[in-house]
């Protein structure tokens, strides 16, 4: 009888190396092209530096760690005293110190320069593809400063903490910290996204208005990442029937912890390293800023940056699980050649790749658009164009990519087959990751309806931004048709227009993708997704990844997007 070792059943074949130690932007042409043409060269170094840290086996597993220890909530100490203490695994704390010393929470602020954002966005985008949940706090803390910066007593006493590249992860009041990070609370239990119905009351503990002190009382049902060390939430006061906004420090000016006591902490689908919670005021201490009654749109200006880091990081995810495919069907052997080889496996990607460049491009050119327009608040000088980027666009970008994003990790898990549906390799985190996008920050039809009211109070800005399509897409038969259809419904009624919010958003998006592709990718890119996205008869197409027609060069769109 054949005798076999200890656990030596069969040899181990066929099976796909983890993919490590590559540098995430020097083999994505998409985004380091755009980086030159948006004014942005200047940080392409620190991109390639950060781009071959993020991807060593020892960084690579900082997520997966942050991911599967997940953090507690303490909220007594064993002496019975109310703490409300977090507990992080410590490759949670290292992810913040990475994202934080490329200066991703601050960048165009602290250093400000021609193409700083593109800088960050590119840099954020990079840090993206490696883990999820660390980017809330970062973003919302970046989000944060453009309104910060209009209190200037309060900003004098917090910029050096929040431009700081040193995490500071300790629980201690701020006047003791090297770094700050902002949160933010706006949702609670009877409205969510409908933030008008908040009920949480402010009242003033002198003469009040902007700049006063209050003491808050109420609860938020979504309070995210409540380690903090301070939040922007929104209010009633007594004088004003309209929400106001307000700073709420983890800590009180007397050195005690904020009467924000910590319910709970949510248990999520997916962000799983990253601590959101429920949270109710007790008489918590509160600073207004901005004007009394103004709170929803002082804190929409802070919502308008965090839009584009969910586009942003809808387009990483996507990015992460197309190279995962690529790199899996160039090592996985089925039915006498490699996957790679395989006409229909071919189509799949090459179309995963059209997807993933056109939310690059589009991401990337919407940071342009928010350096260029600067105070979206106020219609000020800037570009009608770039304003309409900005306003118009993101939304319908927060929208579309974000949904996307769903789909797409769902199918580049199937082309790992079993092995991406497990929880040792990234695909099931990706595809968890994915839908928390579409919802934060405002969800699919609260973002459609915000695009149909941004052209309806900026007609020109909407009217240049087609004009200018138009002249993009003149040499393009089936674009300029696509763009007639879409001006053509905007003239319906009302009530249609607002029926149809979905579809104008999705052709917002499609439009300008294809517009930008015309511009920047080699024909073969832009010609194939306008023809699956855009032209008539690409219903045969339909929202199913792989239907490419056979007569575009799938295997040199897939060798453009993953060169190693």
């Amino acid at each position: 009888m054949e005798r076999h070792a200890f656990g030596e059943t069969h040899e181990v074949t066929n099976q796909v190396p983890p993919l490590a130690d590559y540098n995430l932007f020097s083999t994505d042409t998409a985004l380091s092209t755009a980086l030159e043409r948006d004014g942005a060269l200047w940080h392409r170094d620190a991109l390639l530096r950060d781009g071959a840290a993020l991807t060593t086996p020892d960084t690579l597993a900082l997520a997966e760690l942050a991911n599967r220890h997940t953090p507690e909530l303490f909220t007594h100490s064993p002496r019975g005293e109310r703490i409300d203490a977090l507990e992080f695994h410590p490759a949670w704390h290292t992810l913040l110190s990475l994202l934080r010393r490329e200066g991703l929470h601050a960048l165009p602020f602290s250093d400000p320069r021609d193409g700083a954002m593109v800088a960050r966005c590119a840099g954020y985008f990079l840090h993206a593809q490696l883990e999820s949940g660390s980017l809330c706090p970062l973003t919302m803390t970046f989000a944060s400063i453009p309104v910060l910066q209009r209190e200037p007593a309060l900003f004098d006493t917090l910029r050096d903490k929040l431009y700081s590249r040193e995490h500071d992860p300790r629980d201690v009041p701020l006047t003791q910290k090297q770094s700050a990070m902002i949160g933010m609370g706006m949702t609670e239990k009877q409205g969510g996204s409908d933030v008008r119905s908040n009920q949480t009351h402010a009242h003033a503990l002198a003469a009040g208005g902007r700049d006063g002190a209050y003491r808050l009382v109420g609860h938020k049902w979504f309070f995210s990442a409540p380690q903090c060390d301070a939040h922007l939430v929104l209010a009633r006061t007594d004088d004003h029937a309209s929400l106001s906004c307000f700073y709420v420090p983890r800590f009180a000016p007397d050195g005690k912890k904020n009467a924000v006591q910590i319910q709970r902490l949510k248990d999520k689908l997916g962000n799983r390293s990253n601590a959101s919670s429920e949270v109710e005021f007790l008489d918590a201490f509160g600073i207004m800023i901005g004007e009394e009654g103004r709170g929803v749109p002082t804190i929409i200006e802070m919502a308008n940056y965090t839009r584009l880091d969910c586009v942003i990081g809808s387009a990483a995810l996507m990015r992460a699980a197309l190279v995962q495919a690529i790199h899996h069907t160039r090592h996985r052997s089925a039915f006498g050649r490699q996957l790679v080889d395989q006409p229909l496996m071919r189509n799949v990607l090459a179309d995963l790749a059209l997807e993933s460049e056109a939310a690059t491009v589009l991401f990337m050119r919407l940071a342009r658009a928010f350096e260029a327009s600067g105070d979206a608040s106020s219609a000020s000088a800037t570009s009608p164009v770039e304003r309409a980027w900005r306003r118009i666009v993101t939304p319908a970008a927060k929208y579309w990519v974000c949904k996307r994003a769903l789909e797409f990790t769902g199918e580049a898990m199937e082309v790992w087959g079993g092995n991406g549906y497990v929880e040792t390799g990234p695909m099931a985190r990706f595809y968890r990751e994915a839908p928390v996008n579409s919802i934060w920050e405002g969800s699919g039809n609260v973002m459609c309806l915000d695009v149909l009211r941004a052209m309806e109070r900026e007609p020109e800005s909407a009217q240049a931004l087609f004009a200018a399509w138009q002249a993009d897409a003149h040499a393009d038969p089936a674009l300029c048709a696509a763009l007639g259809r879409f001006t053509a419904t905007l003239k319906a009624p009302a009530e249609q227009r607002e029926s149809s919010a979905r579809r104008i958003a999705q052709q917002i998006v499609l439009i300008a993708q294809a517009a930008l592709l015309i511009q920047h990718a080699p024909a073969e890119v832009a010609d194939a997704f306008i023809a699956t996205r855009l032209a008539d008869g690409c219903g045969q197409s339909g929202r199913v990844y792989g239907t490419l027609p056979a007569t575009f060069d799938h295997a040199a769109i897939i060798e453009r997007a993953f060169s190693v």
